[in-house]
């Protein structure tokens, strides 16, 4: 069946050399926003970059002006994490039309990973916390704040938010918490120069007043462990457990592994473990948790080492158990983040291109019905071998 398909932002268009790093989130007014990082320069992960967003008010059918979401000079600013807080939140006078909190990090242009991992760069220059909130379903942006004291350790020397959409929970006891999936890299030990892969760690941060103040919540390190967490993403599933989802290429040879906490993000019920029903290469993904019907989606490329094969994925049991359930086609892709368009339809935005993945960031409707009829039956998969170590 044929599937409509946009393209809100293209690398070499409106000022920048690229566009990388997705996220997009349905405002409280309705319409579709869509973020991604705008690099001016090139298509390097440092140097000049810029959160920019567009607007689509047909369910992402087309898509408005290009606007700056959060700069930081001529430094980076990057790792978008919208969370939408729907209108009618508080009561009497602190009663909200709905907003969209962004978090997301800031370093100077020439702090590259590498540097940063290697211990080369300040503190202040290197990696920073920040948060803003707009109060017009992202049409304008107010000045960020910044909240790196109470997001980052001191020793933690790399740093990123999600990146994608972020969580603001619906169910008691924790309703209305927002939580952010991160990651960090610890300093080195022995001759290793800590850009090695056992230094990377994950955390999540919480927030429990609409993002006014924030803390850590669970951290997972073990540099001489089977998984090192890195690029992570979360849902709430429908029993009130958060699902977070990681990017690993430490020693397992799954490329992703997953985890579940039953306390809002404060703490995991046991650390990350590898996922071998989702193969994907080393890359980011994401998942969204589906109320009607129940089903939590995963999107990410399927070949195991390549960056191509766009696929969505699906579970109903909480992650355990996982199916096909719908491939975009082979070309290369990335990059992803998912989001409810309204009560027939998914939104997919991803990194894709014909030769590289790199050339836009697209964005495509998929009816919800196509999910629901492919998702698995779990009592069928109990002879699903679930590898931990």
């Amino acid at each position: 069946m044929p599937y409509e398909t946009s393209v809100p932002f293209r690398a070499g268009s409106d000022g920048y050399a690229s566009f990388r790093i997705p996220a997009c989130v349905r405002a409280p007014d309705g319409s579709l926003l869509a973020f991604a990082e705008g690099r001016v320069d090139s298509a390097s992960d440092a140097g000049h970059i810029d959160i920019v967003t567009r607007r689509s008010d047909d369910g992402g059918r087309s898509w408005g002006e290009l606007h700056v979401a959060a700069s930081h000079a001529s430094g980076t600013a990057g790792n978008p994490s919208p969370i939408v807080i729907p209108a009618g939140e508080g009561e009497g006078e602190d009663a909200t039309d709905g907003s969209i909190v962004l978090v997301y990090v800031t370093n100077a242009a020439d702090a590259t990973e590498s540097r940063i991992r290697r211990g080369e760069v300040s503190y202040k220059e290197s990696r920073r916390v920040w948060v803003k909130e707009s109060k017009d379903s992202g049409a304008t942006w107010p000045e960020g704040r910044e909240i790196t004291s109470s997001t980052k350790l001191h020793e933690w020397r790399w740093y990123a938010t999600t990146p994608g959409h972020a969580l603001r929970l619906e169910r008691a006891p924790y309703e209305g918490r927002l939580v952010v999936p991160a990651n960090h890299s610890l300093p080195p030990e022995g001759d290793d120069d800590g850009t090695e892969a056992r230094y990377n760690g994950g955390h999540d941060v919480i927030s429990d007043d609409g993002g006014r103040t924030w803390h850590i919540g669970y951290i997972d390190d073990n540099p001489d462990g089977w998984v090192n967490v890195n690029e992570t993403t979360a849902a709430e599933l429908p029993d009130g457990r958060i699902y977070f989802n990681t990017r690993t290429e430490a020693i397992a040879p799954e490329h992703r592994a997953d985890a579940h906490s039953e306390d809002g993000g404060e703490g995991l019920l046991a650390p990350f473990a590898p996922q071998p029903q989702l193969t994907a290469p080393v890359v980011e993904a994401s998942v969204l948790q589906l109320n009607d019907p129940d089903v939590l989606v995963f999107s990410a490329p399927g070949d195991p080492a390549e960056r191509r094969g766009m696929t969505l994925r699906a579970s109903t049991d909480g992650g355990a158990n996982w199916r096909t359930v719908h491939t975009v086609d082979d070309r290369p892709a990335a990059y992803s983040d998912l989001v409810r368009i309204d009560d027939h339809t998914l939104g997919l935005l991803y990194e894709t291109g014909d030769e590289s993945p790199y050339a836009t960031v697209t964005f495509r409707r998929i009816p919800v019905s196509e999910l629901a009829e492919a998702a698995p039956d779990p009592e069928a998969e109990q002879s699903s071998v679930r590898t931990q170590t």
